[in-house]
């Protein structure tokens, strides 16, 4: 009995280590260029995971903007975005992680939703049915999903 409490203990402790290590998206500290250096997460990104968020509506959803061959099995691959293929090759992990949280803080003007942001939106919804959510909202995906995204990216390498 002992033992069982022990080693739920443990785990207690390390999940709250875990959860303290995330950051809130109004904590995110961004270099001048929009990359942010450390994980969103405190733990590293499971590509996999990071292929299905990409290929998700409800979730990231990158495929309706962005084509990516290596996720052929996704339909309708939009051109409104560039093309992923290399894009591991191109940035550095830093630069993706910021991109993907809120691509606004390196392209001004950019289309791409921030997708870990709570505050700043201009809300449209207001003045046309009063439905618009009141601030803060939640971000769009979580620090981990934003990292297993970056992880997935990292692995789109030019051969």
């Amino acid at each position: 009995m002992r033992l069982t409490t022990l080693a739920l203990a443990v785990a207690s402790l390390g999940a709250t280590a875990a959860l303290a290590a995330e950051v809130a998206p109004q904590d995110v500290t961004y270099d001048d260029y929009g990359a942010i250096s450390a994980s969103l997460s405190g733990a590293p990104g499971d590509p996999e995971q990071g292929a299905v968020i990409m290929k998700t509506k409800s979730k990231g959803n990158c495929v309706s903007c962005h084509a990516v061959s290596a996720l052929d099995d996704a339909p309708f691959h939009g051109e409104v975005g560039p093309v992923l293929d290399g894009v591991g090759s191109r940035w550095e992990e830093a630069e993706l992680r910021g991109i993907v949280a809120n691509a606004k803080k390196t392209y001004d003007g950019t289309v791409m939703p921030a997708f870990y942001k709570t505050s700043g939106f201009i809300r449209p919804g207001d003045g046309f049915t009063g439905k618009a959510g009141t601030e803060p909202l939640p971000p769009l995906l979580t620090a981990q999903e934003i990292e297993d995204v970056v992880a997935f990216l990292m692995t789109l390498k030019d051969e």
